[in-house]
């Protein structure tokens, strides 16, 4: 009788263990696939893409709360400090309305793309795709899945590198000029050191404990905000259109909002990851989710455009000024959390491109997980390297794969999948979701384009006039002073700037100063520092009233 041994039969087993020749074993059936019900997720056979096996990586599974906190934390990256900017471009009234919308069709949407999935028994966005509109559906939504998450990580590296550079000359007293200073040589030692070390993770699954420290983090950036506010509102004069309740350019705001949301990309990776990963838990996942989003975004928005206002820059902490230690421990904070998120998007990026050439070669090796991750990271940081304006940045990719991914593609996909007529009374949410993508896409490209040289205008890493110690490069120039200074009780001294303004520093005295082999006068405090025309404001050129 035969030993039964541990490995699997071949033909050295035979020659070791039988002197009999072998007995021909009859071929294995593969099982069928199971069919999904509304209370069980669909069962992918073994040898197929998503087998989830006992050498799968995406095995670990994640509660409803862990699942919600990886969500969270693939929805509330760079574009969350995009939402000031996109108040201004759309004005106050249009961009609450259209946050709130673009909250609601999102998790619309969501819902709508995984009950389709499940109907279809895929696992993929793009499979989904491709079972709804064969070959060039599954060509367009490859491209686009892809494309979304690659210019994000391109926005995280622009990120890290304007944030970070300002924490290390605060800390370090660097000068500006120094090379360790340099946004391009902080992107490549970030990219090489921290997020490509952690973009080779297999498992998004071990990212959901630092997932959940990066929603507190930008929580408490949002608290920190609404600080700022309170100190900063007097230091930053308000902009003509500050309060205007909508603007032409409004629509391009759509596509900011949508970037914002946007996490149809890896829905299905953190609906893997999800435990019981039935319809019913999942929508429970995307309630909870996209309405923290919603409630951060709105808090960013209004915190961060209320003390700016006309003056809010594509990357909101650009508006912050350098010496201000809070916001500098804030800049560090999401910094970091940017880092953490950055793995994600290039896991998203990487399976892309596996389902796309690699779908027939599994399981995946990790020379080849490796070098994809590799050639993803390096061609990220390289493309961060030409432009240092987030704005447009947000506003393009949000507007070109955004709103098709998000909105347009999954509505359609939902209406082709499920069994009925297109034009079926359980279609219609579908339908009006595609529409709404329709409509927005159209706008927003158009916005774009006509306003294209206004909208990627931005600070390019200088700080901000306001922020100046002396403020006579941000005076208003009027004409020569009348003959008598003010006496009034508000202001405690005043000067006039080379400009013919009158700087004054609310409850301040003014110091001297040196600045470029000149003297000149400058509040004691940089935070109680304002220019105001003050009628009969008349002193000694650059000198002081006690």
């Amino acid at each position: 009788m035969n030993t039964p041994t541990a490995f699997p039969v071949n033909e050295r087993t035979y020659i070791l263990e039988n002197t009999g020749p072998p007995t021909l074993q009859p071929p294995l059936q593969q099982p069928p696939p199971q069919l999904a019900t509304p209370d069980a997720p669909p069962k992918i056979p073994p040898g197929l893409a998503g087998y989830e096996g006992d050498d799968d990586p995406k095995k670990e599974k994640s509660s409803i709360s862990f699942t919600s906190f990886n969500y969270i934390n693939s929805i509330v990256g760079s574009g969350v400090i995009g939402m000031p900017y996109a108040i201004h471009q759309s004005g106050v009234a249009m961009g609450l309305i259209i946050l709130l919308v673009v909250a609601v069709v999102t998790d619309a949407a969501l819902c709508l793309m995984i009950a389709a999935a499940r109907t279809a028994q895929v696992t993929t966005y793009q499979e989904l795709v491709r079972a709804s509109f064969g070959r060039p559906g599954f060509v367009l939504a490859t491209g686009l899945q892809f494309l979304y998450p690659f210019i994000s990580l391109i926005s995280y590296n622009v990120i890290v590198g304007d944030t970070l550079r300002i924490v290390l000359i605060r800390l370090t007293g660097l000068s500006s000029e120094s090379v360790l200073a340099q946004r391009t040589f902080i992107m490549a030692t970030s990219t090489l050191l921290i997020t490509l070390p952690l973009s080779l993770y297999r498992n998004i699954t071990h990212l959901c404990k630092v997932s959940l420290a990066s929603v507190v983090m930008i929580a408490a950036i949002a608290l920190a905000m609404v600080i700022r506010f309170s100190t900063m509102f007097n230091l930053v004069p308000a902009s003509d259109d500050a309060w205007d309740l909508a603007k032409d350019t409004f629509p391009t705001t759509i596509g900011i909002m949508s970037f914002a949301f946007m996490c149809h990309h890896s829905s299905f990776l953190v609906f893997e990851s999800l435990a019981d990963n039935t319809q019913e838990r999942w929508n429970k996942v995307t309630h909870i989710s996209i309405a923290a989003a919603a409630v951060l975004s709105l808090v960013y928005a209004m915190a961060g455009y209320l003390t700016f206002t006309g003056y809010v820059q594509g990357d909101m902490f650009e508006n912050y000024c350098w010496n201000d230690d809070l916001m500098n421990l804030c800049r560090g904070v999401y910094a970091f959390t940017i880092l953490l998120t950055y793995p994600i998007e290039c896991f998203v990026a990487r399976d892309v491109l596996e389902t796309a050439f690699f779908r027939d070669y599994q399981p995946q090796p990790f020379f080849r997980h490796a070098v994809l991750s590799v050639i993803i990271a390096i061609l990220c940081m390289l493309l961060s390297f030409t432009t240092d304006c987030l704005g447009i940045i947000l506003e393009l990719n949000g507007i070109i794969c955004a709103i098709p991914l998000a909105f347009i593609l999954p509505s359609l996909c939902y209406v082709r999948v499920e069994e009925g007529p297109l034009f079926a009374g359980t279609k219609k949410w579908a339908w009006a979701v595609a529409v709404f993508g329709i409509v927005c896409f159209i706008a927003g490209t158009v916005s774009l384009i006509t306003n294209f040289e206004q909208l990627s205008q931005c600070s390019h890493g200088e700080e901000m006039p306001y922020c100046h110690p002396f403020c006579q490069c941000y005076a208003v120039s009027r004409p020569a002073p009348p003959p008598r200074p003010p006496m009034t009780r508000r202001y405690s001294a005043a000067i006039i700037t080379r400009s013919g303004a009158c700087q004054s520093c609310l409850g301040e005295g003014f110091v001297r100063g040196k600045r470029g082999g000149r003297e000149e006068f400058g509040c004691k405090h940089v935070c109680c520092c304002r220019l105001v025309v003050l009628e009969g404001c008349v002193l000694k050129r650059l000198g002081v009233l006690s």
